[in-house]
């Protein structure tokens, strides 16, 4: 089972915006909007540490693990047999932080952009629409599932 942390940067500027990426160059959902940052954790490190990590990677901006906000935790299968498409994924939502987002891997994201929680982008990579859709109906249990 591979685990991965998910990063939903929220903003309250005029409503309640979610920063995403717009996924390109990783052979993986290109050209499907995503969660800003996001990745797998890595041997020797918490899921926390992922998710500040990724932050920093991918965004060049400082997330201190202590400003995350657990969401739900997904669940998931590709359905194919394949071990790599057994997932579990921790969602954290995260208000404050400290630079300005930015694309730091151009080679993976064409671009981000902050999008309102009923107005978002089409298309969404499924699994991603599926919890923020649930966070924006303020329905989100602290376990998900997806695929199954």
């Amino acid at each position: 089972m591979v685990p991965a942390a998910y990063l939903v940067l929220r903003r309250l500027a005029g409503g309640a915006e979610i920063l995403l990426q717009l996924r390109e160059g990783t052979g993986y959902m290109d050209g499907y909007w995503a969660c800003a940052a996001a990745g797998h954790v890595e041997a020797g490190e918490s899921v926390l540490q992922a998710a500040c990590r990724e932050a920093a990677e991918e965004l060049g901006i400082t997330v201190a693990a202590t400003d995350l906000v657990p969401l739900t935790a997904m669940h998931r299968t590709g359905r194919n047999g394949k071990p790599i498409d057994e997932r579990v994924d921790f969602f954290f939502e995260c208000r404050r932080w400290v630079g300005e987002p930015r694309v730091r891997e151009p080679e993976k994201a064409a671009r981000i952009a902050w999008f309102e929680l009923d107005a978002l982008p089409e298309p969404v990579v499924p699994h991603e629409r599926a919890v923020l859709e649930s966070l924006r109906r303020g329905a989100l249990p602290a376990v998900t599932t997806f695929g199954f």
